[in-house]
C-alpha cells in the first residue's frame, strides 16, 4: 500500500543541477506519495543562485512556499523580496507572469513547490527568447522540443503542393 505522507526531512534529492548561476537540488517526491494531478518537490537553492532561467507557462500554474532563507522573485517586470513563509503564486500566462526565485541571502533557501500537471505545455523564457513544447503523461515518452523562438517557418514550410501518392 502507498504511503500517502512524506516529511521534508526524509525527501530524496534526485534531481541535481550544478550548472553556473543554476544550481539546486530538488526532491520531486509527488507520484512517491500517489499525487496524479499535482507536482511537488522541495528545492534547496544555494546563496547567489537561482533553480532555473526566467520563465513562464502557458498550462501549468504554480505555488512556492518560502520554508528557509530570504531572496529575490523576479515576476514579469517586477522584483519582489521573498523571506521564510512567503507564498508566491505563478500563474499561467505570458511574459508578464514570467517568474524566477533568485536566492541574494547568506544561507540556503529552501521551498516547497506545488503545481498542477498538464499533458501539453508550452514554455517561454523571456531572457533568451526560447520555447519548451512538451506533450505527453508524466513519467512516459512523449515529445519534448526547446527551440529559438526566431526559427519560426510558414505554416505550409516543406509541404508538397501534390496530393500523396495513392497505395497500400
Amino acid at each position: 500500500m502507498l504511503k500517502p505522507i512524506a516529511n521534508l526531512d526524509e525527501v530524496e534529492f534526485t534531481d541535481i543541477e550544478d550548472n553556473g548561476y543554476y544550481t539546486s537540488r530538488r526532491a520531486q517526491f509527488s507520484d512517491g506519495i500517489g499525487a496524479r494531478q499535482l507536482g511537488y518537490n522541495l528545492t534547496v537553492l544555494p546563496s547567489g543562485k537561482a533553480q532555473c532561467p526566467f520563465h513562464c507557462h502557458h498550462g501549468e500554474e504554480e505555488m512556492f512556499l518560502i520554508l528557509e532563507g530570504t531572496g529575490e522573485l523576479r515576476f514579469g517586470a517586477e522584483r519582489f523580496p521573498i523571506r521564510k513563509r512567503d507564498v508566491i503564486a505563478c500563474p499561467t500566462g505570458g511574459p508578464e507572469v514570467a517568474h524566477q526565485i533568485i536566492n541574494t541571502g547568506s544561507v540556503p533557501m529552501r521551498y516547497l513547490a506545488l503545481s498542477n500537471i498538464v499533458d501539453i505545455e508550452t514554455c517561454q523564457y523571456p531572457d533568451s527568447n526560447k520555447i519548451n513544447i512538451g506533450a505527453g503523461r508524466r513519467g512516459e515518452p512523449g515529445l519534448h522540443k526547446m527551440f529559438r523562438a526566431e526559427n519560426t517557418v510558414d505554416y505550409y514550410d516543406r509541404e508538397s503542393n501534390e496530393p500523396p501518392p495513392r497505395g497500400g
